[in-house]
């Protein structure tokens, strides 16, 4: 890179402070931790190479994030959606028999660990990493998302909306307007307005934990909803309703001490690592369980297979 030693030491110390911020803008935006993380790295270099330039005439974090939309934009023009098998068909009506392949060629949405965020932001701004939020952001046009982002959760006026869109004020009302009215057919109200509850949100993660290791059926069954809803992508198939939810889960609850759990957190959400015993005695890496609670019971559980995400929440790879 071009420039001073001393000009980079600046740089780098005025900036850093907004790189997991901006790594949750980008992931907003796209869905994916691993294009978030390279679109954030492209920000920063793209706002060195124009430092020279910046005057101070928005603040730093104003002309980060102006940086980091285009740059989404950019790469959302050869990049389709990422889903959740909740947003690709209706649920599915055969929990007892075997799932079909797993759909590897869907770009699937990812989940974000709360260790790359910045929980001052996130706290500012409740609810907007929740996994269905961020699901039904990418139900969205490109533009259309930057708008509701940026107005809705980073709370940037209309007029600044426009001059980084390069469109009227009248035109990102009108965006915004649709954008709310699309989210609202999406997303569930306690994924557009949640108030966290850290002590609920323990109290349920560690009896959720309990009845699985314990593989406890009955225990498990009381702590979801009447709707609950468990999807595992990349398999295509998901389930929806107390009912259905119980006849999946019952064949796969069946021997005390085949899992363990290890408890973390995802998308400001309660979750688990788990894993299961091979016939070594090994436990090893099996999926990334993000739960969403709703009123001290599970509404949600969004399955993540395979160890490749273990690493990134810090997991190890097998338990003995």
């Amino acid at each position: 890179m071009a420039g001073t030693t001393t000009d980079r030491d600046e740089f780098v110390r005025l900036t850093d402070p907004y790189r997991r911020e901006l790594l949750a803008h980008c992931y907003r935006m796209l869905g994916s931790v691993d294009e978030a993380e390279d679109l954030v790295q492209e920000t920063y270099l793209r706002a060195w190479r124009s430092y020279d330039g910046y005057e101070g005439r928005a603040s730093l974090r104003t002309w980060l994030h102006r940086i980091a939309t285009n740059t989404c934009l950019n790469a959302l023009d050869s990049r389709t959606r990422r889903p959740l098998p909740s947003g690709l068909g209706g649920p599915s009506q055969t929990p007892e028999e075997p799932l079909g392949a797993p759909a590897t060629d869907v770009p699937w949405l990812q989940p974000l660990p709360d260790s790359l965020t910045d929980p001052a932001s996130v706290v500012a701004a409740r609810g907007s990493l929740r996994l269905a939020l961020v699901a039904a952001l990418q139900h969205l046009p490109a533009r259309q998302r930057a708008v509701l982002i940026l107005r809705d959760v980073l709370a940037w006026r209309a007029p600044e909306v426009a001059a980084l869109l390069g469109t009227s004020t009248a035109a990102v009302k009108s965006s915004l307007q649709r954008a709310r009215a699309r989210l609202d057919q999406l997303a569930p109200e306690e994924d557009l307005v949640v108030e966290p509850d850290g002590a609920a949100d323990r109290d349920v993660l560690d009896r959720y934990v309990a009845a699985f290791e314990q593989a406890d059926m009955d225990a498990l069954l009381l702590l979801l909803q009447d709707g609950v809803e468990l999807e595992m992508p990349p398999h295509l198939e998901w389930f929806r309703g107390h009912k259905d939810v119980r006849r999946f889960l019952e064949p796969r609850v069946r021997e005390s001490g085949r899992v363990r759990m290890l408890p973390t957190r995802a998308n400001g959400q309660p979750a688990v690592a788990m894993y299961e015993r091979d016939t070594d005695g090994v436990f090893r890496a099996h999926s990334l369980q993000v739960l969403t609670v709703a009123g001290r019971a599970v509404a949600r559980i969004t399955v993540f297979l395979g160890p490749e995400l273990f690493h990134r929440f810090g997991m190890p790879g097998t338990l003995s």
